[in-house]
């Protein structure tokens, strides 16, 4: 495919003008790159075996870059778009090598008219000097042209890369329709290009030059990724940026001709991130609220030998909109989407640490933790900076190497303990979060299939809900009451059509303090989500539930208001959304029985007693009777006054708008810490001074 010149690089243009470079001008125009040879000839030579003989001549050797041309997807994992972006990688990995070697400060990405991509940096330049192993080549030469050679195998001239196995720039080379190399060098321009994989001529020496560093031109090959096969400017733009955050110490500025941009990718930027990982993860969770008020974020050199963890994860009940989370690691600037040994090491660190705080603070449902908990809903970055590492596959997508997990767990140990006691509020938070996420994934693990009553599958109830005679949920109520006693009156008291009674034994399990493992053993609780057809949690829906009104019926006094108090803990925590329904109402039974000839009122509490001695009996003395629990009530008067919907009063309970207050409130009064109930008592002493019994 003829091609049009390609031309002086925008740096090029900009530092160097054609007309004063002799090298340049030697360079116009620009040879097309060689055809590819024609087919070899399917007709069978004299003495071959035609029928399907198999003999020394039908044996290839494939020298030089032909084994990549050949097999491309052996080295960058295909063909395709990303495969194609996967060159990009390559040259802008060996640009961070050099930038996180120390030797390079900023590296430029350029995409050009013609879809030629440009990588420079100044860093020290590729070799040009003469190859003692390859006479009449140049090092630059040999690097560009054969497989597995380059300064990374030994360690003596970078400690850490991301180009390991010395076949990055040379697979660009053999899989571009043509490249050209720049090297700045022991004070001179250098260049050399090549057309898919073979040189255009030797290295040529240009103009003195006090610059030093390496540019890359390229252009991907037609032949191998398909005719209109081009650099995607939004990918290229993401890919250098993400780049910039994984070294502080380097500027990468991007530059592409607005010609081929087609959506809102910039023509033009800078990337510099000084804080790395953190300022990536900042960007990540700028409009969400997070568990704690910073992220657990740092760096770690090894002393005495090559080694280097930067980490920073933080946490939110929102999500990250990437399956509610996301972690992201690298290693030597690499990417690593499928993980590996840094990964399990942060993971393994972050477990152990937090399984530490909750013994120090005696949370004892800590040992429900797993690493699953501890990144379900984090946002986690790792990069590792170790030698010689060991990766799956030539595309370095899961990292291997067991050093990197020893390195990761050692680098995290201490700052995430110090991070967590020394800011015990949000440990404490952050603790509660995790063990949220261990109680979601074990209710998870034991939840069972509740469905309501159809004409193919019969529900199970608990043997002693009195259930009422109508399938259909409208008009119907379930009346939650205290014992048997109470149970017995309440089922001749209801209207058997329309009211269903479920006897509650003594105080149920406040899950205020009790974890999922502990509330899904409970029979009470258990016996009453299977009554109402419902599950708990995420899968609680309106739809299921087998009741219009659910009616909280207890005892007037203190314990009947304390088991009240119980019974709506667990619906907030349990299931909100039928309180937010308006579907939860507290029944007013009366306290006290007021008699007098033959007029007989009911009191709901001692104000309302006073009030009806001073209204209704004025002047008398009735005979006051104080009911003890809803057990002593026969069956009529507990109609009359509690059940029957022409005469009762129900409260309803709601929710403010703002649900701080109630999350705070129920946390002291009903939560594990008995600091918090005190403190309470101690604020509103003054408002219960009156009638107590001390």
């Amino acid at each position: 495919m003829s091609k049009a010149p390609p031309q002086a690089s925008l740096f090029d243009d900009a530092l160097n003008p054609p007309a004063a470079s002799p090298l340049a001008q030697s360079h116009e125009p620009r040879p097309s790159p060689p055809p590819p040879p024609p087919p070899a000839s399917k007709a069978p030579q004299a003495g071959a075996d035609t029928a399907g003989g198999y003999s020394a001549k039908d044996i290839e050797v494939l020298e030089g870059l032909e084994p990549v041309r050949k097999r491309p997807g052996m080295y960058i994992g295909g063909t395709d778009e990303r495969a194609l972006h996967h060159l990009f990688a390559e040259v802008l990995d060996n640009a961070m090598d050099e930038a996180v070697a120390g030797h390079a400060k900023f590296i430029e990405v350029s995409l050009d008219a013609d879809g030629y991509l440009s990588v420079k940096d100044d860093g020290r330049g590729i070799p040009v000097d003469p190859h003692p192993k390859h006479p009449g080549k140049s090092a630059l030469e040999v690097i560009m042209t054969v497989l597995h050679s380059g300064g990374k195998f030994s360690g003596k001239a970078y400690e850490t890369s991301g180009g390991l196995h010395g076949v990055g720039v040379s697979v660009v080379n053999a899989l571009s329709e043509l490249v050209e190399v720049t090297a700045w060098k022991d004070g001179f321009e250098w260049r050399q290009a090549f057309a898919r994989g073979k040189p255009l001529g030797a290295i040529e020496k240009g103009q003195p030059s006090r610059k030093h560093g390496t540019m890359i031109r390229f252009l991907p090959d037609p032949q191998i990724f398909g005719e209109g096969a081009a650099f995607k400017p939004a990918r290229l733009y993401r890919m250098a940026r993400s780049k910039a955050y994984l070294f502080g110490g380097v500027e990468i500025r991007w530059k592409c001709d607005p010609a081929r941009i087609q959506d809102q990718t910039p023509a033009e930027a800078v990337f510099r991130f000084p804080n790395g990982l953190a300022d990536y993860l900042a960007e990540q969770a700028e409009k969400l609220e997070t568990v704690t008020p910073e992220p657990f974020a740092g760096r770690f050199t090894r002393q005495g030998e090559a080694g280097a963890v930067e980490w920073a994860i933080t946490w939110t009940a929102e999500g990250f909109g990437e399956a509610d989370g996301f972690m992201r690691s690298y290693c030597n600037t690499v990417p690593t989407p499928e993980g590996g040994t840094h990964e399990a090491g942060l993971r393994a660190a972050l477990t152990r640490g937090l399984k530490a705080y909750a013994e120090l603070t005696n949370e004892k449902r800590g040992t429900l933790i797993t690493a699953e908990d501890v990144v379900a809903q984090a946002g986690a970055l790792i990069s590792v900076f170790v030698k010689n590492p060991e990766f799956q596959g030539q595309t370095k997508e899961r990292l291997s190497s067991s050093d990197a997990q020893r390195l990761v767990e050692a680098a995290l140990r201490d700052p995430f303990d110090h991070w967590l006691t020394a800011q015990p509020k949000a440990a404490s938070a952050l603790l509660a979060f995790v063990i949220e996420r261990a109680e979601e994934r074990l209710k998870r693990r034991k939840d069972r299939d509740v469905a309501r009553a159809s004409a193919t599958r019969k529900l199970r109830l608990p043997g002693k809900l009195a259930d009422c005679a109508i399938q259909a949920s409208d008009g119907t109520e379930l009346f939650l009451v205290e014992g048997d006693s109470a149970g017995g009156s309440a089922k001749q008291a209801r209207d058997r059509r329309t009211q269903a009674i479920l006897p509650l034994r003594g105080k149920i399990l406040n899950v205020a303090s009790a974890g999922a493992e502990k509330l899904g053993a409970n029979k009470e609780l258990s016996d009453l989500m299977l009554a109402l057809g419902v599950q708990p949690g995420a899968k609680f829906k309106e739809e299921d539930l087998r009741y219009e009104r659910i009616v909280i019926m207890t005892d007037a006094d203190v314990d009947g208001a304390h088991i009240a108090s119980l019974l709506i803990t667990f619906f907030y925590r349990t299931m909100p959304g039928l309180i937010r329904a308006g579907r939860l109402f507290l029944a007013l039974p009366p306290l006290y029985r007021l008699s007098h000839g033959g007029k007989t009122v009911y009191a709901r509490d001692d104000a309302h007693r006073e009030e009806l001695l001073a209204t209704d009996f004025k002047g008398k003395k009735p005979e006051i009777g104080r009911f003890k629990g809803l057990g002593e009530m026969m069956p009529a008067q507990l109609k009359e006054t509690t059940m029957d919907p022409a005469k009762r009063i129900l409260a309803r309970v709601t929710l403010p708008r703002s649900e701080e207050a109630v999350i705070d409130l129920v946390e002291a009064l009903m939560g594990r810490k008995a600091e918090l109930r005190f403190r309470f008592i101690q604020e509103n002493a003054e408002f219960a001074t009156e009638d107590l019994d001390v």
